[in-house]
């Protein structure tokens, strides 16, 4: 998979076409990390902890387990498909304020490393592929 695109680690423009993905919670409280980003920068409102919002798009985070946050990832891995005419920029969602680890969320977003128009973080891409390698090998 040479020439893939990551996620720039700091964010502060986008273009006109591009979405900020972030990790929030679900009562929409955008206090801190990249939802706060998502709230002073790229359209993301207060009070609304899930979805689309200006140009960003929040995925819960902060509810539970992993287990918990898998059924949101792939809610928007579904509407990236649809929406290939935009380019989504996702952050380490999960790994700030959340506490999960790179390793417990990266998997979650495999299918999105197919997708053209979803960009992911460096550290994901590389445990995505590297568990794809493992897999390969068995």
């Amino acid at each position: 998979m040479d020439g893939l695109k990551y996620t720039p680690e700091h964010i502060t423009h986008l273009g006109r076409d591009d979405i900020f993905v972030f990790g929030s919670n679900l009562a929409g409280q955008h206090c801190g990390g990249a939802a706060l980003t998502a709230l002073r920068h790229f359209g993301a409102i207060m009070g609304q902890g899930v979805g689309i919002q200006g140009q960003s798009y929040a995925i819960p985070t902060m509810q539970g387990g992993v287990e918990t946050i898998k059924p949101y990832v792939d809610q928007f891995i579904d509407l990236a498909r649809e929406w290939d005419q935009n380019t989504f920029y996702v952050t380490r969602i999960g790994c700030g304020i959340a506490g999960f680890t790179d390793e417990e969320i990266a998997p979650l977003f495999d299918k999105a490393l197919d997708l053209y128009n979803v960009r992911l973080p460096e550290s994901f891409v590389k445990i995505i592929l590297r568990n794809r390698s493992k897999h390969q090998s068995k």
